[in-house]
Parts: C-alpha cells; structure tokens; sequence
C-alpha cells in the first residue's frame, strides 16, 4: 500500500499504476519513472491493481499484456469500467508486435500501445501526453458537474419547477431514441435538456413566479433566458454541441418564437425536441396560475394544438405515440 506520505505527494504529483507479473520488470519501470518525477504504485497482481484503482485512483496505468489469469486486456476493460466516463488513459506494455494484438488493445480500451522493448523517451512524450488530456478533461468535468449543480439548485428554490430540467432531459432522450437518433445524440440531447433553464439564474424570483401576466419589460426579460444561458455554457467546449437546445428551445415551427424567430426546419432538432417535451412538462404540471393536467388531458391538447404552430407536428404525432405505448411515461412515473 502506499504511505501516507505518498497519497499525499500525489496531490501534487501524477500516480503512476504498473502492473506486470514479473517484479523484476515491474521494478525497473518503476525506478523508471520515479526518477522522472511521478509518483508510482507497482504490482505484479491484476486484482491488487483493481483495489489500488477503487482506492486511489491513479492517474495513468502501464499494463503488461502478457499476464497469468487475467492479462492485460481484460484488465484494462476491468480499469475503464472502474473509471465510469472519466477519462483514465492506460497503455499496454508486451512483446507482441502483431496487428491483431495492437488491435485487441485498442478494442479493450487502450489509450497506446507499446511494444518491447519500448523507446524511453517516446514512452515518457506519451505518458506526459495522456496525463495533461486528464488534467485538462478532468477541469472540464468540474466545470460541467458546477454547472449542472447549479441547475438542479435553481429549481429546488421553487416547488413548482422542482425537478422539472430532470424529467424533461430524461423524456427528451426516449424521444431522441424513439425518433431513430443515435446513441450520442440522445445523449447530447439529454444534457441540452437539463441546461436548457440555467438562464433563468439571471431572472429574479419575483418576476419568475408571478402570479398575474407580466409586464412588457419584465416578458422581455423572460425571453432573455435562453441567450443568458447559452452565455453560460459557451466558454465550455465541452459545452458547444449543446448550445442550440438551449438557444432555440422557445422558437416556434410558425417562425413566431424568441430569441431569433427562427422557422420551421431551420430551428436545430435538439431545440424541436426539448420545446416539445418542455411543454408537455409545463402541461401535467402545477404552476402558480393554474392546476396541472392529466397525462391523458396533455395528450388531447397537445394532439389538438399540434397544428397550431409551436411545435413541428411530425414530433408532436411521435411523441404521443411513444408515450402512449410507455406504461410508465403513461402513467406519470
């Protein structure tokens, strides 16, 4: 196990996991990079190098491919899984030099591929490399995970849009899904949808839960939330798929929406998608100038309105066919 002093150290400096079943190996590599300044963790035990992982998750990991029990292929899908969708670059070590090896490697998970005997400073450019796109995909995580924070805490001020981002980034995934997206898309489209309010950070409370109809200056305000929001989330490039969902969310198909009166087609189908599940929510749920709707009661509106020029129809017809063949959606949970 590492000393206290070395968990510490790592703060400061990257951790470097080793694992090779041959300690002579593993020890070399380790004095290796000791005298290039990281801090490292060396085993010859794949199921030891999973514990060190859970417990101290390491920065980067060098694995030798040719290892009794489980090689150095299944440990590095075993590695990535632990990581979950934070980034956590691993290289495989082995004297294989075939395609179909570099392959399987590339397959698990792998980030590079070395084979032995390596070139000493080609393998440090990399391990330095790999390490910085951590630091940096790392901050980017932080700042999302703020950002996406400080969504959640913007709604739990109010009991009527309590949970309201949530619902409708989860609905706006099945009908991404449902419509034949891809995987990715939905995905993006399911974090525009938790976002697509976070402009209203710059609203204040009283004009949000008005109870009687707004002034002029104070609607002008409201329909300034999605450019504030879009401001938000801009300097983030992490960020800049999900901009225009959260942009054009409040356009309408007939062109009479807001920020930039956009048209039709020409409003992106991430914005279409969130508008259309942005309302059914606001439909089925309390506010403080009216009861909620049915989920049966919403259906019949929305099938009612859909020619009416908020929404493009053809998303409104397939959004009532998934929900209505989801029992769940269907029955509000």
């Amino acid at each position: 196990m590492l000393s206290p002093q070395l968990i510490e150290e790592k703060e400061h400096n990257p951790l470097i996991l080793i694992v090779d079943d041959i300690e002579a190996h593993a020890e070399l590599m380790e004095a290796f990079l000791i005298r290039e300044g990281y801090n490292v963790q060396a085993t010859t035990n794949a199921q030891e190098a999973i514990r060190f992982t859970k417990n101290l998750s390491p920065d980067l990991a060098i694995l030798d491919v040719m290892m009794p029990g489980m090689n150095g292929y299944d440990l590095c899908k075993s590695l990535k899984s632990l990581s979950g969708r934070k980034f956590f670059p691993i290289i495989l070590l082995t004297g294989l030099d075939q395609l179909e090896n570099k392959i399987t490697g590339i397959e698990a998970g792998a980030d590079d591929f070395f084979s032995k005997p390596f070139n000493s400073i080609e393998l440090t450019t990399k391990i330095r490399s790999l390490i910085k796109l951590k630091r940096l995909q790392d901050e980017l995580d932080h700042s999302e995970d703020i950002i996406l924070t400080l969504a959640v805490a913007i709604e739990a001020k109010d009991p009527y849009t309590k949970g309201h981002s949530e619902r409708v980034s989860n609905l706006s995934k099945k009908l991404a899904i449902f419509i034949g997206l891809s995987q990715a898309e939905s995905i993006t489209i399911k974090k525009a949808a938790t976002l697509h309010d976070i402009g209203k950070i710059g609203l204040k409370e009283d004009i949000l839960h008005k109870r009687v109809p707004l002034q002029k200056n104070e609607l002008e305000l409201i329909r300034r939330h999605p450019i504030i929001g879009e401001d938000i989330c801009k300097p983030l490039h992490s960020l800049k798929q999900i901009l225009p969902g959260i942009r054009y969310h409040h356009e309408r198909w007939d062109g009479r929406g807001y920020p930039d009166r956009l048209k039709g087609e020409d409003i992106p189908i991430i914005a279409r998608i969130i508008s259309v599940i942005d309302s059914f929510d606001v439909i089925v749920s309390e506010r403080p100038y009216r009861r909620s709707y049915s989920i049966n009661a919403a259906i019949n509106l929305m099938n009612t309105e859909k020619s009416s020029g908020q929404w493009d129809p053809w998303l409104v017809e397939k959004f009532i066919t998934m929900i209505e063949n989801d029992p769940l959606v269907h029955k509000g949970e």
